[in-house]
């Protein structure tokens, strides 16, 4: 399995009352290190994969530890576990060396935005997206 790797930097805006990493923002980090993986690293320079847009159905998240905040990065971990014939289903861990932070899953449909309507996912896109493909979950993952 080949996972994406993203660094994501926290901002001092990312805190709530209670000196940690409010909820929400979770969703932003989860946003943030998809696009990196669907958009920086999508196939090569004149592709129209992933261009045409998408929009969120799905996000489900655990909050296993709350982040307190600080300089160093946070590392969100991102493969695919299916590819249907309309959507994309991502996985991520949000961590460090020492903890998981949150696990989450968010489903994604490829969007025409110049019809306004869901598209089928390209072959070009899956055969991308197959590179991060896992279908297992861990033991860790499991356990939660």
């Amino acid at each position: 399995m080949a996972r994406h790797v993203y660094r994501c930097p926290l901002r001092w805006s990312d805190m709530d009352a209670f000196g940690h990493v409010n909820n929400a923002v979770f969703i932003r980090y989860l946003e943030e290190a998809r696009i990196d993986l669907t958009f920086r690293l999508a196939p090569g320079e004149g592709s129209d994969s992933f261009a045409g847009g998408s929009v969120v159905a799905r996000h489900e998240i655990d909050y296993l530890r709350p982040l307190v905040h600080r300089y160093e990065p946070v590392t969100v971990e991102t493969w695919v576990t299916k590819i249907s014939a309309a959507s994309v289903h991502y996985s991520y861990e949000v961590k460090d060396e020492e903890h998981v932070y949150v696990r989450a899953t968010t489903v994604v449909v490829p969007y025409n935005l110049a019809a306004g309507r869901p598209r089928r996912v390209t072959a070009e896109e899956r055969a991308f997206l197959e590179t991060y493909r896992d279908d297992e979950r861990t033991e860790e993952a499991v356990a939660v």
